[in-house]
C-alpha cells in the first residue's frame, strides 16, 4: 500500500493528564480506543505542553512553533498571530488535502478559519440545543469552567457535546468528505476540561474505584511555594478542598475521559465502515492537563507532571511497512512536535521558523529520539523557564528566583525538590545550562550575561488573594464567546 498521501485525523481533548490513558493509566481504567492506538503506533510517554494553556497550546499545534516564538502567551486573540498560508490546514491544502476541524479550537475570533476549509465549534452545537426545544440546557449546572466540585450532566449522554463532536466527526467522514480528496481532520474534544459533569453511566463508573488521593510535594506548602504557584493554589480555594469533594471530582474527571474514549471508538468505526481505517494515520494528544488537587492546586500552566504531561500517541496504518507498533518512546516531544510530524505524513515540508521535529522517524523505526530536550515557558503572571530531557527536569520562576528539580525516574510524582538544596546534581545542572543557552539565544529578558535574573515577589495577603482570586482567575482564563 502506498505511504503517501493517507487520510489524518488528530484527535484532541481539552485539559487531559498524562496517567489517565495508556501505560500510565490505572489498570482499572476503561480507555480501550486508545490502547487500540498504542497497539497499533508508538505511545511517546514523555510528551509536554511547552505553554500549558489552552490558546498557547493550540497555537503551537496549528503553527510547529514554541509559544515564546509564536508570541501567544496566554489566551487571547489568535489572529494576532497566526495568519492563513503557514498554518498546519494551509500548509496541508497545499498539497492537495481536505481540512476540517470540528470541536474546540478557541480561535479568536470564534469563527476565524486559520487555513481550514471548515469548522464546525461548540457554539454550533450549543446553538442546536437551543432550537430543540429540550427542556434543560447542556451544562446548565452552575459549574464554572474553574470549579473542581464535581457534578453531573444536565442532558442524557446522547445529547453531550462530547457525543456531538464524534457524531460530526463522523458524519464527516461517511458523507460530508471530499473522495476525491485526503482529508485532514481536527476532531477536538472539549473535555475533560471543566465543568465536571459526565453523564450517566460515567458519573459513576468510577465512584466506587481505588482512586490514589492528591499528592503533596515538600515544596507545594509553607515558605518552599513559588509565590505565582501560591496565587494559583487559593483560586476558588482549590487548597481548601475535601480529600472526599476532590476524589468524587477525580471520578468524574476520569469519566469524562471514558466517555471520550468511547465515542473516539464512533469515529474508529465510520473509518472502518467507509474502507479508510487501513489508510488512515491518527495522532491523539492534549492541549495540556489538570492537577486535580495534587500539590493543593487545579487547572495547569505550571510544568508540573500533572498540569504539562500529556497522553501523545501517533499511529500508522497496519499495511504500511516501514512502522512500529505496541512501542513505548520515552525521548522528550512537545506539542510543536504535531504540525511537523503530521506535514511529514502528508509529504509536505514544514515552513521555516519552526520549533518541532517530525517525530516519523520514531514511528517508522529509524531513530529512538529526535531531540534532547523539550523546554517550556510559563504564560503570563505565570512566569517560568523549564527544561526536560525525560530523566530530570528543571523550573526557575524569576519571581523570587526560586528553583525546583526533580528526577522523575526515582521521584515520578515530583514529592522531592532537589533544587533545594545549594549545589545542583549534574543533571540538573545540565538543563539549568541548556535553559539559559535555549532561552538566552531567543533574547530572553530574564537572561544577562548569560546567568538567569528575576524579580521580587509580589507581597499580597492571604485575606486579598483570596478576595480577589476568583475575578482575576476568570478574567485571565475566559472570553465572553467560550464561556458556555
Amino acid at each position: 500500500m502506498p505511504e503517501s498521501q493517507p487520510n489524518i485525523i488528530l484527535i484532541t481533548t481539552d485539559q487531559q493528564r498524562f496517567d489517565t490513558v495508556g501505560r500510565a493509566a490505572p489498570p482499572w481504567m476503561n480507555n480501550p480506543n486508545y490502547m487500540h492506538l498504542c497497539y497499533e503506533g508508538v505511545e511517546f510517554t514523555r510528551a509536554y505542553s511547552d505553554c500549558p494553556l489552552c490558546v498557547p497550546a493550540r497555537v503551537t499545534i496549528m503553527t510547529g512553533q514554541a509559544a515564546d516564538r509564536h508570541g501567544m502567551l496566554a489566551n487571547g486573540h489568535t489572529h494576532e498571530v497566526m495568519d492563513e498560508d503557514n498554518t498546519l490546514p494551509a500548509c496541508l491544502k497545499q498539497v492537495g488535502y481536505h481540512t476540517a476541524a470540528i470541536g474546540k479550537m478557541h480561535f479568536h475570533p470564534m469563527r476565524k478559519r486559520h487555513g481550514f476549509d471548515e469548522m464546525l465549534l461548540p457554539q454550533d452545537y450549543f446553538n442546536e440545543m437551543r432550537r430543540s426545544g429540550y427542556p434543560c440546557a447542556p451544562m446548565a449546572s452552575g459549574l464554572t469552567q474553574t470549579d473542581l466540585n464535581p457534578g453531573m450532566s444536565t442532558v442524557p449522554e446522547a445529547l453531550t457535546l462530547t457525543h456531538w463532536i464524534a457524531d460530526q466527526s463522523a458524519h464527516y467522514i461517511r458523507e460530508r468528505r471530499d473522495p476525491t480528496h485526503p482529508f485532514f481532520l481536527w476532531t477536538s474534544f472539549s473535555k475533560p476540561h471543566q465543568p465536571f459533569d459526565p453523564p450517566e453511566p460515567y458519573y459513576s463508573m468510577y465512584l466506587d474505584a481505588p482512586i490514589p488521593e492528591p499528592v503533596c510535594g515538600d515544596w507545594s506548602e509553607g515558605d518552599a511555594v513559588p509565590a505565582a504557584f501560591r496565587r494559583t493554589q487559593v483560586a476558588q480555594g482549590y487548597d481548601l478542598l475535601s480529600k472526599e469533594v476532590l476524589r468524587k471530582a477525580r471520578a468524574a474527571y476520569l469519566g469524562m475521559i471514558t466517555q471520550i474514549d468511547y465515542n473516539m471508538g464512533r469515529i474508529f468505526e465510520a473509518l472502518r465502515d467507509t474502507g479508510q481505517w487501513e489508510n488512515t494515520v491518527i495522532l491523539f494528544t492534549s492541549d495540556h492537563g489538570e492537577y486535580l488537587g495534587d500539590h493543593y492546586a487545579a487547572q495547569k500552566c505550571y510544568f508540573h507532571e500533572p498540569s504539562a504531561h500529556v497522553p501523545f500517541v501517533l499511529r500508522l496504518p497496519r499495511p504500511w511497512e516501514r512502522r512500529v507498533n505496541w512501542v513505548e518512546n520515552r525521548s522528550p516531544v512537545t506539542l510543536a512536535d504535531v504540525m511537523p510530524t503530521i506535514l511529514d505524513v502528508a509529504g509536505s515540508e514544514p515552513p521555516e521558523g519552526i520549533d518541532g521535529r517530525s517525530l516519523m522517524p520514531i514511528a517508522r523505526g529509524e531513530t529512538e529520539k529526535v531531540g534532547d530536550f523539550a523546554f517550556a515557558r510559563g504564560p503570563v503572571t505565570r512566569e517560568y523557564l523549564a527544561a526536560t530531557d525525560g530523566r530530570f527536569k528543571y523550573i526557575w520562576y524569576p519571581e523570587g528566583e526560586v528553583v525546583q528539580g526533580f528526577d522523575l525516574q526515582e521521584d515520578p510524582k515530583e514529592l522531592k525538590n532537589l533544587a533545594a538544596d545549594d549545589r545542583l546534581s549534574p543533571g540538573l545542572e545540565r538543563l539549568r545550562k541548556a535553559v539559559i543557552e535555549h532561552y538566552g539565544a531567543r533574547g530572553c529578558d530574564w537572561i544577562r550575561d548569560g546567568e538567569l535574573v528575576g524579580f521580587e515577589p509580589q507581597q499580597v495577603s492571604e485575606a486579598e488573594l483570596r478576595d480577589r482570586n476568583h475575578d482575576t482567575f476568570m478574567g485571565e482564563f475566559f472570553d465572553k464567546d467560550t464561556r458556555h
